[in-house]
């Protein structure tokens, strides 16, 4: 039942227009004036509102305005008897959907109230995106201005909401667990469990007990009945860790529960019936592995509906930097201690090395140089294990900040790159739309 608001001064047209709409099935709120309807519209909040233009003291254009100051993504139909170019024109400046004569006909009011409805919902679910988006850059996996983490933000968003199976891809260390989480808070599940499941770390009797559960005296030490992970996350989310390394056997009986949401515990003969939406993981090649017989082709692709790849964080450009010193920050904070930054010989340090633990394994570098650091900047000999870089225009110039870092990295890059704007953007992981901005901020069209 979509709700509408009626505004108009006319007690029959009125009158005539709420009896329509609600034997059509909507919710109706009608309003003999303006004001009335600015005094109850907040309460009702209508998607919808049909105003009269020609009305005492507040006409339908200032209504139209008042009512989306209120509500920006209210969708206004704006009626009239003396319909003239002129104030069309100006109705939808003013932001109104539609425009229609008296009298009115009363299907095409419909078609018009149905195309409003849709346009409601495109305009609030793209400023629910908008608003995602921006809130998961907050999120330290999430933390990066490279193009492909704008990809994978933008893609968690839209994928979130939907009720679509995700596979995530990518080496280990670089998030997928919490991207899984991320994709469960962000859909119509989240009131309900997030359940998790390493699939690599049990042998296969005990991986079926795991997801499926068991009956009492199932197997020997089964001495009590004992619910899966997939009953426990029944109306969730379960999320299936290393997917890849799942015997076939078990990939048998996993592909029965995704097509028909059944399966029976271990030591019952009695079915159960789950609802559950199911996002897997892994860091293998599991084309490789179908080719190789040791995955199956009909799970692969019924865990594939959307596959999210997240890239290594040695193929993030700048985003090392933005990382170090968010998590620099971060345990600083924690331990109480007065670290101001990063030197840029360690800074150099950070960028030159592989990272083949990824987002893991830079967190734990970070932390483990805050620990060792005596001085109020990280310097390189707070980095054991990192391999020194040997360049001439390297010299200690003590801290700086991750703004100048940042303007330093650039210039080198594109100095090396020939001044090649695509090839810079390539090399740094980011946009070349980023990439120039950028050059503006930092002035280094001027320097050059």
């Amino acid at each position: 039942m979509a709700k509408i608001l009626i505004v108009d001064d006319e007690a029959a047209q009125r009158e005539m227009l709420a009896g329509f709409l609600k034997k059509k099935g909507f919710q109706v709120l009608a309003a003999p004036n303006g004001a009335a309807a600015i005094a109850e519209y907040a309460g009702f909040f209508s998607p919808m509102a049909v105003i009269d233009l020609k009305m005492p003291d507040m006409n339908g254009l200032e209504l139209l305005v008042r009512l989306r100051e209120i509500n920006p993504f209210v969708q206004v139909i704006v009626l009239t008897a003396f319909a003239t170019v002129e104030t069309a024109v100006e109705a939808m400046r003013k932001g109104a959907f539609g425009y229609l004569t008296k009298p009115v006909n009363l299907d095409e009011l419909l078609i018009n109230l149905k195309n409003a409805v849709e346009q409601n919902r495109l305009v609030t679910e793209n400023d629910l995106l908008r608003r995602t988006v921006a809130d998961l850059a907050d999120i330290p996996e999430m933390i990066g201005e490279s193009e492909a983490m704008q990809r994978i933000r933008s893609l968690v968003a839209r994928v979130g909401p939907a009720d679509s199976a995700v596979l995530l891809t990518g080496p280990s260390g670089t998030g997928k667990g919490l991207v899984a989480q991320l994709i469960h808070q962000l859909s119509p599940r989240r009131d309900c469990r997030f359940v998790q499941l390493n699939c690599a770390l049990l042998p296969e009797t005990l991986l079926e007990s795991e997801l499926f559960g068991h009956e009492k005296g199932a197997f020997t030490g089964a001495d009590r009945k004992r619910a899966g992970r997939f009953e426990l996350a029944d109306g969730g989310t379960i999320f299936l860790d290393e997917i890849g390394d799942m015997p076939l056997v078990m990939q048998a009986k996993l592909l029965r529960v995704l097509e028909d949401g059944v399966f029976e515990p271990l030591g019952s003969e009695q079915s159960k019936r789950v609802d559950v939406r199911v996002i897997s993981a892994t860091n293998r090649d599991l084309k490789g592995l179908i080719a190789e017989r040791r995955f199956r082709e009909d799970l692969f692709f019924r865990i594939d509906t959307v596959r999210i790849e997240l890239p290594p964080l040695s193929a993030r450009g700048g985003d090392i930097l933005i990382l170090a010193d968010h998590f620099l920050r971060q345990v600083a904070r924690r331990m109480n201690k007065p670290i101001e930054g990063i030197t840029e010989a360690a800074a150099a340090r950070l960028v030159a090395y592989s990272w083949p633990g990824n987002i893991r394994e830079l967190r734990n570098v970070v932390e483990r140089a805050v620990v060792l650091s005596i001085d109020s900047t990280i310097g390189p000999d707070d980095l054991p294990g990192l391999a020194p870089i040997s360049s001439d225009e390297l010299s200690p110039m003590g801290a700086l900040s991750l703004a100048e870092m940042e303007k330093r990295h650039i210039a080198v890059v594109l100095k090396a790159a020939g001044g090649n704007m695509q090839k810079t953007a390539e090399i740094l992981g980011i946009h070349r739309n980023t990439l120039r901005q950028k050059i503006r901020d930092y002035h280094l069209q001027e320097d050059a």
